[in-house]
């Protein structure tokens, strides 16, 4: 099979190599000419045998948008395009809509397995026409891990990025779970190797996984944390993930919360949680860590006033008052 790769970065790039070993044509090209096999996208599409196959491997959004648009220009009836980026899928069917206007078939394709996918294969979720598909199999084939999974063709059109939507929404519930749990284990005095506690999750255990294995890795590569800054971003598909959920009414707590966490790991200061403070200030006397409102309790001296829970707890109690 002969197939153009458009966008040659850290998975671009080696999905080329992996396609190309095994024994698939891959003409490649990048923005960058160190590693481009042609030098325009004109170019690109003049080196495929017809029906013409190109994978899109660039940027969602804008830059998605634009090549799609710019190979519609380019390619003829009966060739494929396939977008192998992190697009919402709401883009799919405009891109698709687009293209079939000069009868150019498209397939959507949700692509998993990051820098590991040369050596392990790519989780691949795509979405289209049987018959676009069947033009793109070879490539699917060649991407995908060895054995029975890993590969599926998941629907109509859009079907393969909203299954990579979802499956980022819970990749972000599962990272803020073991991320939390390190935590804690850090946080207490009894646990003496926490990275060892992680290792032996690895095997027989409910929640091992590959992320977990991933985890370990990174706490043996540095023990704490401590070169790593406690600000996580978010791609897009979490956020995608929640208003999907809104839209079609089904609760998803876990992934709102893991994505919500990511939010307030990017502030040094949370205004929200100077407001939670204040408020446990005025109502329970709760330490703060500024000088406390009139009535309310300074960190680390004064007393606490009299609220209701003070007084049932009985004078000069040391309970702290509740917080409801």
């Amino acid at each position: 099979m002969d197939i153009g790769l458009i966008g040659l970065g850290k998975m671009g790039g080696n999905m080329r190599e992996r396609m190309r070993r095994a024994g698939l044509t891959v003409v490649g090209y990048d923005r960058n000419p160190d590693v481009s096999d042609v030098d325009s996208l004109e170019a690109l599409v003049e080196a495929l045998p017809s029906p013409k196959v190109v994978w899109v491997m660039v940027p969602a959004g804008d830059p998605t948008r634009a090549t799609v648009q710019e190979l519609s220009g380019l390619l003829g009836e009966g060739d494929v395009v396939v977008d192998g980026g992190n697009s919402r899928w709401t883009d799919d069917l405009a891109n698709a809509e687009l293209l079939a206007e000069k009868k150019i078939g498209y397939v959507d394709c949700g692509v998993s397995g990051g820098v590991w996918g040369l050596e392990n294969g790519y989780a691949l979720m795509y979405g289209g026409d049987e018959a676009d598909i069947a033009k793109v199999q070879p490539a699917f084939d060649a991407l995908a891990p060895e054995g029975d999974f890993g590969s599926v063709h998941a629907g109509k059109v859009g079907a393969g990025h909203f299954s990579k939507m979802v499956h980022n929404g819970i990749e972000y519930a599962i990272m803020q779970s073991y991320a939390e749990g390190w935590e804690l284990l850090e946080a207490v005095d009894m646990v003496d190797n926490v990275t060892e506690v992680f290792r032996s999750w690895r095997e027989g255990t409910v929640i091992r996984s590959w992320l977990l294995d991933l985890m370990v890795a990174a706490l043996d590569d540095d023990p704490g944390l401590s070169k790593i800054a406690g600000y996580a971003e978010d791609s897009g598909e979490g956020r995608w993930t929640v208003e999907a959920g809104i839209e079609h009414a089904v609760a998803t707590p876990a992934i709102t919360a893991a994505l919500y966490a990511r939010f307030v790991s990017r502030q040094d200061d949370s205004p929200a949680m100077k407001a939670v403070a204040a408020m446990r200030n005025q109502f329970g006397g709760h330490a703060v860590r500024t000088p406390a409102p009139k009535g309310g309790d300074a960190e680390g001296g004064g007393q606490a006033p009299q609220t209701e829970t003070s007084q049932k707890a009985g004078a000069g109690t040391t309970e702290e008052p509740s917080e409801s």
